[in-house]
């Protein structure tokens, strides 16, 4: 069984757009490695005014070169649900085969398209929000803390800090995230950024007391933070925590007093 996945693919919702005019695909270049990477745009978009952007990192069962599994688990699903209404630019970008989001050069192939489709599409740098699933949440904290002036709000499904048992997950070396008390350390480096999370209390792949200890280290910390832990539930909970009817227009009222890019 494949851990900190989403499992299967999910049956692809019907949609009123094909993969490349809802998802649009960009490639973004380090050094000499080209990623390729998808955006959708809301309904009426223009560049002549700032608009909102989420950064989404998908789970370990998206990995992979097709440039389109990030977009059938998690975030995309709610994006087709909402596509007329949704008012923000999504970033998705693909960490490639047996790579994982809590590598820096992962992280920063994420960061490049993010910056990247910001200036490309005039993105508002004071409205913009990271999100990510199970991999993609212990890849939001760890950038979370790394980045702590860079996102209005962040949402971790399913994640945590420290890998669970047995998942040999790539773990900082330096940072937040590498010291004696992990959740301590990136709780106080996040700060005063508002935080959502949610997990399945019945989670057997990422242990739910992950983001039990994260939810009460941002508290200890003075933190805004909010959770939902849904009963009964298990590694899947993104189905439950997009679909939330309150998860868009919370980010949407979080916004940056100043940027500091």
């Amino acid at each position: 069984m494949l851990v900190l996945t989403s499992a299967a693919i999910l049956t692809w919702p019907s949609r009123a757009r094909q993969d490349d005019e809802l998802f649009q695909n960009r490639t973004a270049t380090i050094g000499a490695t080209e990623y390729h990477f998808r955006i959708f745009t809301p309904k009426g978009w223009s560049r002549k005014k700032k608009s909102p952007v989420i950064l989404f990192l998908h789970g370990a069962g998206e990995r992979g070169d097709d440039n389109l599994a990030q977009t059938r688990v998690g975030i995309g699903p709610a994006i087709v649900r909402q596509q007329e209404s949704l008012p923000f630019i999504v970033v998705l970008p693909q960490c490639p085969r047996n790579r994982w989001w809590t590598e820096p050069d992962m992280q920063a192939q994420a960061l490049k398209a993010l910056d990247q489709t910001v200036k490309e599409l005039n993105g508002d740098p004071k409205r913009t929000y990271l999100t990510g699933l199970s991999m993609g949440g212990y890849g939001s904290w760890i950038m979370a803390a790394g980045y702590p002036s860079k996102f209005a709000a962040i949402a971790v499904v399913c994640g945590g800090v420290r890998p669970p048992p047995r998942v040999n997950v790539p773990q900082p070396k330096d940072g937040p995230a590498a010291s004696a008390d992990p959740y301590g350390a990136v709780a106080a480096t996040i700060g005063k950024t508002p935080v959502w999370v949610f997990h399945g209390g019945a989670d057997p792949v990422v242990p739910v007391t992950e983001s039990r200890k994260m939810v009460e280290a941002i508290k200890a910390s003075g933190g805004s933070v909010r959770y939902n832990e849904y009963e009964g539930v298990g590694h899947n909970s993104w189905d439950k925590a997009y679909a939330e009817a309150e998860i868009f227009p919370w980010m949407l009222a979080q916004k940056l007093k100043a940027s500091k890019r």
